[in-house]
């Protein structure tokens, strides 16, 4: 069935964008905020994965009156007590507008990497952590959460993906997520993880908003 909703999708970051419609399929209208370029940027202030998807969700929803799809994920390290965390994407500092961001997720890697300098491989434990949160201009109405375990490496593999992928190794692979092929990544991710939760309740959703 294909439903004729249109959901922003709150993320300038293309990888992500392209994970969540193969998820996701056609189900919707797929919108972006690269369709509404006068909108502020919200403010990612939150403690938690989960609150900054809200808030995200929130406040695109009301500024563009939209429902709202926002995801806030990233890199939990045991070794660095749970960072990088809510700061993954800016682990590096923070982003300047117009560099590449090729070039911020391997300063953020680099640095992640050279923390654990030293760390044995049984203390490299990490997951990537993903909270979904779909809202309207006036409220939340979905929320799930997804993650994958693995472990950090010692350098680069794969060229595939975006972010930590080339440094964080997936034991029943034996690959990194950069050397994974996008469906392969999708069946084992974290926001795959959080996306097929999403779908069903999605789907119900879609259905109660046609039948009302």
């Amino acid at each position: 069935m294909v439903c004729s909703k249109a959901i922003l999708v709150a993320t300038t970051n293309p990888g992500k964008v392209r994970e969540l419609r193969a998820l996701l399929g056609d189900r919707v209208q797929w919108k972006s905020l690269a369709d509404f370029p006068g909108v502020d940027e919200v403010t990612e202030d939150g403690a938690t994965f989960a609150e900054n998807a809200r808030k995200k969700a929130l406040g695109y929803a009301r500024a563009t009156g939209l429902w709202t799809l926002a995801d806030d994920s990233g890199l939990v390290v045991d070794a660095l007590d749970g960072a990088p965390g809510v700061n993954s994407a800016r682990f590096s500092g923070d982003k300047a507008k117009g560099v590449d961001r090729k070039l911020i997720d391997r300063r953020n890697w680099e640095k992640l990497l050279s923390l654990l300098d030293g760390v044995p491989r049984e203390k490299r434990t990490a997951r990537f952590v993903c909270c979904l949160c779909l809202a309207s201009p006036q409220e939340v109405l979905l929320e799930t959460t997804g993650s994958v375990e693995g472990l950090i490496t010692t350098e680069p593999v794969g060229t595939s993906g975006f972010g930590y992928d080339p440094v964080f190794f997936v034991p029943s692979l034996g690959r990194t997520v950069a050397q994974l092929g996008d469906e392969e990544k999708n069946a084992v991710s974290h926001r795959g993880n959080a996306m097929r939760k999403f779908k069903s309740l999605l789907g119900e959703l879609l259905e109660t908003e046609q039948a009302g």
